[in-house]
């Protein structure tokens, strides 16, 4: 080949290469809303250009699949036409030669499966379910829905009181969630399309730096109502349910069973991630709407859910998950044997454990896994290792906080499954048998499951075990007074009410099983809003905040600004936090990158930008 073709050669594969990338930033960016049939279509042509020719399955079956897709899109199908792509797609998956037949034959099964109604939407409707409309990806990703364009716009302006406030408008945990929110409004920046996603999380810190929580005023209460709601549970659920109902007239009593608000925000996520002081921030912005609390109160023990019924117009359960799930091997009573939570809600009460000359292990692969982990380090422990069954890009930890333990020294021994806890004489905890594990089959989940392997089991030598496999819900009590339970867990409707019990609501990690924090708050919102429609009310939440109007220099791609850390020398010996806050100037270069897609690409946000339930 000449040099000439050779060098054209190369430009066509650059180019193609370059094409690809911005593909594949196109579909990390691809917003809620979009028509998941018109999705697919794109994603099988993309896969159509990849074949070879040389099977007919590739060559021929996904020109047809594609075909058929097309009749449905125009709105020509009909329920036969269905049927016919569902079995050509499996003709094309049973015999394709390769990987970009069959996957491809296989993702349109997943799609017909996973959107069947928007399929049959366009064949009977002539339209598709979401009508194309397209929201604002960080707000439709938010579960409390809040409106990050606006507060970033005012970051940028140096406005940041009133950032804070608009960010209090649909969440009462401002800064919780500046430092500790998992963000997965960041998933689908469209930012994305350049770059990389704005840092949403970075920039509420910087704000809530500037201005704290509980100096930012809050939005102004509507008239009293005369009725009064019980809270069970001072956690962030029932803290955010018993703010927006105070704001909307209506009086708040939490029923707290320890000396302390905040549940797992105090009890489960340790000092150096989320330093209390800064909890108190937020907590003292809702009592001071006017919350009332009672401290000490068990449900079953200290006051009965019926009584609450009997005194209160209605009834909210956000108790949380705060016990520990258990761990059913052998040797599992052995002493030092610590469930996660214990320990965690041992140092949220003020007591620090002190782990000197011990071997730490500990069981898990979670975010709770590693704040285990980094707090025995912090005790001082001599050494800290985590077992994990699987691999460690499986750990549903964030990989920041993976990455973060292993700067601190904690060793990762992976795809390993405890297999039984050895104890000496006096019943102490003297090694953790393990039985090594091969990445097999993908689960449900998307992650390959765990299979034995063909090895001896192996010995890790211990003076400590840390289980940190999960946790559950107390709801025993509640169980006995009535309330509908299963696998542990309440069961409401949909809109939070507990079957057979009107007025009676539930939400959360209760009903859930333990999720974020945001998560959380979310629910406790939009139970506030079922509690003011059970009781006869509409309150709106309006903001007066007036929202900058957006640049159109904000499109020259440009590097993302990362929150740094303490040095892991230094951070390890103590329970200070170890995030450090954006500067002025790293915040008004951040802030810029945003796309303001409340006004440009998406959904526009109407005037006032009331409170949307």
């Amino acid at each position: 080949m000449s040099r000439l073709l050779m060098a054209a050669a190369d430009k066509v594969e650059t180019t193609t290469e370059t094409m690809m990338r911005e593909f594949e930033q196109r579909i990390v960016a691809s917003p809620p809303g979009v028509c998941p049939v018109d999705l697919q279509l794109a994603f099988l042509k993309v896969c159509h250009a990849q074949t070879c020719g040389k099977c007919v399955p590739c060559r021929v079956g996904l020109r047809q699949l594609e075909n058929l897709l097309e009749t449905v899109m125009n709105n020509e199908g009909t329920m036969e036409t269905l049927e016919l792509i569902e079995r050509t797609a499996k003709s094309i998956q049973n015999t394709a030669d390769c990987a970009i037949g069959f996957e491809a034959a296989r993702m349109v099964l997943v799609g017909m499966e996973g959107f069947r109604e928007d399929y049959i939407s366009h064949v009977t409707q002539k339209k598709c379910i979401g009508a194309f409309e397209q929201p604002i990806p960080c707000i439709a990703l938010c579960p409390a829905h809040v409106d990050i364009p606006g507060y970033v716009a005012l970051v940028k302006e140096e406005r940041y009181e009133d950032a804070v406030r608009l960010i209090r408008k649909d969440n009462p945990f401002p800064t919780a969630c500046a430092l500790v929110c998992e963000h997965p409004c960041e998933e689908r920046c469209r930012r994305n399309m350049l770059d990389s996603s704005v840092n949403i999380r970075g920039l509420k810190r910087f704000a809530v730096e500037k201005i704290h929580a509980d100096v930012a005023q809050v939005p102004k209460k509507a008239e009293t109502t005369g009725k009064k709601i019980a809270i069970i549970g001072g956690g962030p659920s029932g803290l955010t349910a018993a703010y927006f109902l105070q704001l909307m007239g209506h009086q708040t009593v939490v029923f707290e069973e320890k000396e302390k608000l905040g549940g797992m925000l105090r009890y489960g996520i340790p000092n150096y991630r989320f330093p209390r002081t800064r909890l108190e921030e937020d907590v003292n912005a809702i009592l001071s709407t006017g919350v009332e609390v009672r401290y000490g109160q068990k449900i079953g023990r200290d006051v009965t859910l019926e009584e609450l019924r009997r005194e209160y117009a209605a009834v909210y359960i956000s108790i949380g998950a705060q016990i520990d799930k258990k761990f059913e091997i052998e040797g599992s009573q052995s002493n030092h044997v610590i469930p996660a939570v214990n320990m965690l809600r041992e140092i949220g009460e003020g007591t620090t454990p002190d782990f000197s000359g011990k071997r730490v292990v500990v069981i898990g692969g979670g975010n709770v896994a590693m704040d285990c982990a980094r707090t025995a380090i912090r005790a001082n422990a001599k050494s800290v290792n985590i077992v994990y069954r699987r691999r460690e890009k499986d750990m549903t930890a964030s990989p920041d906080e993976v990455r973060g333990a292993i700067e601190e020294g904690v060793e990762l021994t992976v795809l390993q499954a405890p297999l039984r806890i050895e104890a000496d004489e006096q019943g102490n905890v003297a090694a953790l048998w393990t039985q090594p594990q091969i990445s097999g089959v993908y689960d449900k989940a998307g992650r390959p499951s765990p299979v034995k392997a063909k090895k001896e089991p192996e010995k890790i030598q211990c003076d400590m075990i840390l289980l940190a496999i999960g946790q559950e819900i107390e709801s025993e009590s509640f169980a006995k007074e009535g309330v509908e339970v299963k696998r542990n867990r309440l069961v409401v409707d949909e809109s939070g009410c507990v079957a057979g019990m009107p007025g009676v609501y539930a939400g959360g990690d209760c009903v859930s099983g333990p999720a974020t924090v945001i998560k959380a708050i979310a629910a406790g919102k939009t139970v506030a809003a079922n509690i003011d429609e059970y009781l006869g009310f509409e309150h709106k939440i309006r903001c007066d905040i007036e929202i900058p109007e957006p640049a159109m220099d904000n499109k020259i791609p440009s590097g993302r600004i990362h929150l740094t850390e303490r040095e892991a020398i230094e951070r390890k010996c103590d329970f200070e936090g170890i995030e450090n806050s954006m500067s002025l100037e790293e915040a008004q270069q951040e802030s810029s990158r945003c796309l303001r897609c409340d006004h440009h690409g998406c959904g526009v946000l109407r005037g006032g930008r009331e409170l949307e339930w």
